[in-house]
């Protein structure tokens, strides 16, 4: 079979896989939710194997937009999340901030006379966390507010609306990844391991998932980092304000700015970010704005727990010296560490890094020490990921798009392994399956050490060849 039919073959195949899994499977049949995932990951390394010449990696390109626009007009059938996006847009549609109204507060009598018609209990009863403030920045409330002003009663429409705004970020992001391999002199095939990776795929346009505004606006932060005038930088600290307002999330980015701009630039850039950010939130002010959020937060940290790693091997030392989930004091306590590990990882690593006077920094050293950031990204995630109490599977998207700046494909893997955490909604109980949840961790750590052999074996053998070299 020529590698024109195989890949044809493969992009038929996984069409119909990304039909099944969108438009006819329930996040219950997590059988059929496996298998299909099965068949996409399949085909994903076969059609990246086959990607050995420009005219086969540009079909692939344009096929990994198809696959998304299959997508885009089925409701997310993988996570129920949307339903309170479309509460927070028509709050916002009525002029109600969405984080000073609780939604059970709208059904037990607190806002008696002022419940706006499309602010409903069918709407409610969908809601997977009534009694919490919405955690989502102002990048997110402000597609879901537009969303719902086109389509205030019309919760297919403001959602298929919602998924064509990620849709356009996940092009930008795609766009900015194959400008930026080739500056960096990266194969270009590298593109299609974010491109057409299914879970960022299903998860980010399939099932609506605002990681993929948070990529794009961080991938652009760095695009502007990467030509090296006196104002990148800035146009970069904007579009880092940007990520932090669709995710909170990249702020463990900051710390990595000292070493790469130096402390004055640095907090400069910081500033702006912050700005930002915070020029986002002022259309979304009330008083109780910063506590109701940080509530929300701190919920997040010290109640919820899903598909963690580290946090479930303390919580189970907590239940053999106790005997009850310590999660309110290991939450607090692991969200400490991770903060004091990222910031000691970002001196070291900026440590080792170096830095110029912006006068004596040749072009090479500059793309060298962007490449750098990036690849301090993905640490910075994988040290979060570890370290916290809950990782969904989306979340994981944000290392695939990362690892293509490094030799590291351990985020390609847990891509694949995360799928079984689906296994969860088996039941109504929603109870985890920890022989799943151990596999899936023991495999990408494990796959991960063995890449950190294999890279320190290449450079021991790089410097043994050197010194040869330099003693002829």
């Amino acid at each position: 079979m020529s590698v024109r039919i195989q890949v044809v073959c493969l992009l038929f195949l996984s069409s119909v896989a990304y039909y099944i899994l969108a438009y006819q499977t329930l996040r219950t049949e997590v059988y059929q939710v496996f298998s299909l995932f099965g068949v996409l990951f399949l085909a994903y390394g076969l059609l990246y194997r086959s990607a050995q010449d420009t005219s086969t990696y540009k079909w692939l390109l344009i096929a990994a937009f198809l696959f998304r626009v299959l997508l885009l007009f089925a409701l997310p059938n993988l996570s129920d999340d949307f339903y309170r996006f479309n509460w927070d847009g028509r709050l916002l549609g009525n002029g109600i901030s969405p984080f000073e109204a609780l939604p059970i507060h709208f059904l037990d009598g607190m806002y008696s006379g002022m419940v706006p018609d499309n602010i409903n209990l069918t709407l409610y009863s969908q809601l997977n966390s009534p009694q919490y403030f919405t955690i989502y920045p102002p990048v997110c409330q402000f597609i879901f507010w537009v969303s719902c002003w086109f389509f205030p009663n019309d919760l297919y429409g403001a959602t298929v609306l919602m998924k064509v705004f990620l849709l356009f970020f996940e092009v930008g992001s795609i766009y900015l990844l194959h400008q930026m391999v080739q500056v960096f002199g990266i194969a270009p095939k590298k593109v299609l391991l974010y491109a057409l990776n299914p879970l960022v795929i299903v998860e980010l346009t399939g099932n609506l998932h605002f990681e993929a505004a948070m990529i794009f606006f961080t991938l652009l932060a760095v695009w502007f980092l990467i030509e090296k005038n006196k104002t990148g930088w800035i146009f970069s600290a904007i579009a880092m304000g940007l990520a932090v307002s669709s995710k909170l999330i990249p702020l463990i980015f900051l710390p990595f700015f000292i070493f790469y701009l130096g402390w004055r630039k640095s907090i400069l850039y910081g500033g702006i970010a912050g700005v930002v950010t915070l020029i986002g939130f002022l259309p979304l002010f009330t008083f109780d704005i910063l506590q109701n959020l940080l509530s929300s937060v701190g919920l997040y940290f010290q109640k919820f727990e899903f598909n963690a790693s580290i946090y479930y091997l303390v919580r189970w030392i907590g239940y053999q010296q106790y005997g009850y989930n310590i999660i309110q004091t290991a939450g607090r306590y692991l969200a400490i560490l991770t903060l004091v590990s990222i910031l000691l990882f970002a001196f070291w690593r900026g440590i080792l890094l170096g830095r110029r006077e912006d006068g004596l920094e040749t072009k090479k050293i500059h793309l060298l020490k962007t490449l750098s950031l990036l690849q301090n990204y993905l640490f910075a995630l994988l040290i979060y990921f570890a370290l916290a109490n809950i990782v969904h599977p989306w979340y994981v998207s944000s290392l695939v798009v990362l690892c293509i700046f490094t030799p590291f494909r351990f985020p390609i893997l847990w891509s694949g392994m995360v799928v079984l955490t689906y296994y969860t909604y088996l039941t109504d109980a929603y109870t985890e399956n920890l022989y799943l949840v151990a596999f899936e961790y023991m495999a990408v750590y494990g796959f991960l050490i063995w890449e950190i052999i294999i890279l320190r074996r290449k450079m021991q053998e790089e410097k043994r060849k050197n010194l040869i070299l330099l003693k002829k």
